[in-house]
């Protein structure tokens, strides 16, 4: 199940919550924009810095319009942000940054679970990849499809997800069954990811979620996905594999994932699933 909470430290409250409001505010206005203004940003690439679609090219997108861009460091990043809305870079890019930091104590915490120390990984985390996915989700509509985004899981090491209304499901590994998620006011959703499980060599697993149509309203929801830089490879720690704990998953990076991505249209595969060792061979 993913985690709710709020964001820890730095600014008081009535200012963090404003923060949130204030990346929904933005997000929802620049879905509003004219189709002229949004298809500036749409590409078949899906390696370009910023990019905008109604539905997505990776296969898991039934009915959403998107904007993803990359997010960190965010003095590198931001120029290729819309330019409208108006205040879109100043409203998402504080977003942005609170959250950056929130990943980083997240994964501190995490990190001394595994009992690797709260510092591992931490100067390639610092300097590592966020990219931000914005989804625009229509009402649910009876002659429709009830399903905005099928079921998958992320490929970073956490993904922490804002939503302005409910609509995410995840599934339990147990018994593969679906858990409506509720949408908590100035609460964030946070995910393992497939570089978790990874790392962590099976200890954790990535969290299979999905995206259902909001029957009373649209919605917006706006993921922040954080792992290593593009070309960095993810593997299993070594300080978690022995002789009663093989190493289970191959290494990856994100560009790894990214070239995986045009095959695996509307085949529904994890990623996570093709780096797995079968130990049977």
């Amino acid at each position: 199940m993913p985690r709710a909470g709020m964001l820890p430290g730095g600014k008081p409250w009535h200012q963090k919550k404003s923060v949130m409001k204030g990346a929904l505010e933005a997000a929802s206005e620049f879905f509003e924009l004219s189709t002229e203004h949004k298809e500036m940003f749409a590409s078949a690439d899906i390696q370009q810095p910023i990019r905008y679609d109604t539905s997505s090219r990776d296969g898991i997108s039934t009915a959403r319009s998107l904007l993803k861009h990359y997010a960190n460091p965010l003095e590198d990043w931001v120029q290729f942000w819309p330019i409208n809305p108006p205040t879109y870079r100043k409203k998402m890019g504080d977003y942005a940054a609170e959250i950056q930091g929130v990943s980083m104590q997240l994964m501190e915490a995490i990190f001394e679970g595994l009992g690797l120390g709260p510092l591992y990984l931490q100067e390639k985390l610092e300097n590592g990849v966020q990219f931000l996915a914005l989804n625009n989700y229509p009402q649910f509509s009876l002659c429709g499809d009830k399903v905005g985004l099928a079921s998958h899981s992320d490929y970073g090491f956490i993904t922490i997800l804002l939503q302005s209304s409910a609509g995410l499901e995840v599934m339990h590994h147990e018994d593969n069954t679906w858990t409506a998620v509720p949408a908590i006011p100035g609460a964030l959703h946070v995910h393992i990811g497939d570089n978790l499980e990874v790392l962590s060599n099976g200890q954790l697993k990535s969290l299979v979620h999905r995206a259902i149509l909001n029957p009373d309203e649209s919605r917006i929801s706006i993921a922040s996905i954080h792992g290593l830089s593009m070309d960095e490879k993810v593997h299993c720690a070594k300080e978690l594999v022995d002789e009663k704990h093989p190493e289970m998953y191959k290494e990856s990076s994100f560009q790894d994932f990214l070239d995986f991505l045009p095959s695996n249209m509307n085949n529904y595969k994890r990623f996570v699933e093709s780096l797995k060792i079968d130990r049977d061979e």
